[in-house]
């Protein structure tokens, strides 16, 4: 009897350990922003946007609901086409906020973010995926030097007084 007791809390032991061993540490925070940002987007974009921004398949067309697929963010898509205000409001408002825009026909399945991401938050989701185009360039220009001329004049909201 003792040595089945001894046998069971061994054994309670080592799975303990094991499995301690095998579980991620506690999230430590970092004060850069495109790590939050990473770690932003593996939470909340990339089951819609892909693990490394690739978007959804045909993301030009429409699915059978009407709605467009999640497009690319790594840069092969029209992300860096718009200045920082209108990513924001996108991430924000989401799907929603582009049909406010007035597009004809344009129906999207992005949910708004608003209540999921504080206003830092979302400026480290974008940052991250700003990171995600790297050097690629167009017309001599990098698309993050493109997208930042158009942040000149459509910069990021100033934080709120109160989250």
């Amino acid at each position: 009897m003792l040595r089945h007791t001894i046998t069971a809390i061994l054994t309670c032991v080592y799975v303990t350990t094991a499995v301690f061993a095998c579980s991620s540490g506690p999230v430590v925070e970092t004060s850069d922003p495109i790590e939050r940002g990473q770690r932003i987007y593996a939470e909340n974009c990339a089951g819609c946007h892909g693990l490394n921004g690739e978007g959804q398949p045909h993301w030009q067309s429409t699915n059978p609901d009407g709605t467009l697929p999640a497009p690319p963010l790594n840069g092969d898509g029209h992300t860096w086409h718009h200045g920082d205000g209108t990513l924001y409001k996108q991430v924000r408002l989401g799907g929603a906020y582009l049909e406010e825009q007035g597009l004809a026909g344009f129906k999207s399945g992005m949910p708004a973010f608003e209540d999921t991401l504080t206003h830092q938050e979302t400026i480290d989701v974008l940052t991250y995926v700003k990171d995600l185009w790297g050097d690629q360039t167009i017309h001599g220009t990098t698309k993050r030097e493109a997208q930042a001329m158009m942040s000149e004049n459509d910069p990021f909201p100033a934080a709120p007084d109160r989250e």
